[in-house]
């Protein structure tokens, strides 16, 4: 018998429903996050404090107008990289690999149905994906704009924990990715969990928490305390180094759709590719310095 509890909050997943079109309150999460992460990066490029010395001077990555052309590209690597990555590492990929079935008739569907591969308002995305996506259309933006890959990676990597907070809030009011089962007292019961009517961690509100806010301000605090955006790369390894730390600590209150074993998932296994990215990164930084501008 559980000791009384938090009540979870019933918020409609549909905001506004006209007809055949749902505003779903997923669907803002990504525009809120896209739209405050584009004005932040805006003000990072133009913040005069971040690129003086002392000594030198350094130059932005990019201007504002690029930052917002940027945008578009962002949006489409996020929304494509998350739904692949989602039917990938938690569909055909997770399944056949580790359990050698189609897990929930995932699979299957996907090749009956191709269509629903991209039908990210069914729900179901990645953020390893989504951070796949955004690395390729960043890349693509500097070779067409002959921009510094690293440097600006820097700026999309400090405005990244904006769109996590908001994306993991919208996973709280639809209901999903629920904790483990739990008595504490900020323990809630989730509609559509098995067994039902059993309290469980708001593992979503965790990652909101660590991968949302803390991250954004422990980098905003680096780079204006230590300007560690002078060196092209290290923002992206403190950003990789982070995020990995937070999601892997988060899924042991998560209860996982992805175990791997009894209490390694998905989730954890993908933080060690970033770790090693984050590595990486770090070596680089700090051995290829910017220069600074003339």
């Amino acid at each position: 018998m559980y000791e009384a509890v938090l009540p979870f909050p019933d918020i409609d997943p549909v905001l506004i429903q006209l007809g055949p079109l749902a505003i779903r309150w997923y669907a803002l999460a990504y525009i809120a996050g896209l739209l405050l992460g584009w004005w932040y990066a805006a003000r990072l490029v133009s913040d005069r404090f971040l690129w003086k010395g002392p000594p030198f001077h350094y130059r932005p990555p990019a201007t504002k107008e690029q930052i917002s052309d940027l945008l578009v590209w962002i949006a489409v690597g996020v929304i494509l990289g998350g739904r692949l990555g989602f039917v990938l590492f938690y569909g055909t990929f997770y399944c056949s690999i580790w359990h050698g079935v189609a897990c929930d008739g995932l699979p299957q569907a996907y090749l009956e149905n191709p269509l629903k591969i991209i039908a990210a308002w069914e729900g179901g995305m990645s953020f390893h994906g989504g951070l796949l996506g955004v690395v390729l259309a960043i890349v693509l933006f500097c070779r067409r704009q002959k921009l510094n890959l690293l440097a600006l990676g820097d700026i999309a990597a400090a405005a990244t924990p904006i769109g996590l907070f908001f994306g993991r809030i919208a996973n709280f009011i639809n209901g999903e990715l629920w904790g483990k089962v739990s008595d504490a007292p900020w323990a809630m019961v989730f509609p559509g969990a098995l067994p039902p009517d059993v309290p469980r961690h708001p593992s979503q509100l965790y990652e909101a928490a660590l991968e949302g806010l803390l991250l954004f301000f422990v980098l905003r605090f680096a780079m204006y305390r230590w300007k560690i955006h002078h060196r092209p790369g290290l923002v992206v390894a403190w950003f990789l180094a982070g995020y990995g730390l937070a999601r892997f600590f988060v899924e042991f209150f998560r209860d996982s759709e992805s175990k791997l074993y009894d209490w390694f998932s998905m989730g954890q296994l993908l933080s060690l590719p970033m770790w090693a990215a984050a590595a990486f990164f770090f070596w680089y930084a700090y051995t290829h310095p910017a220069k600074p501008a003339s």
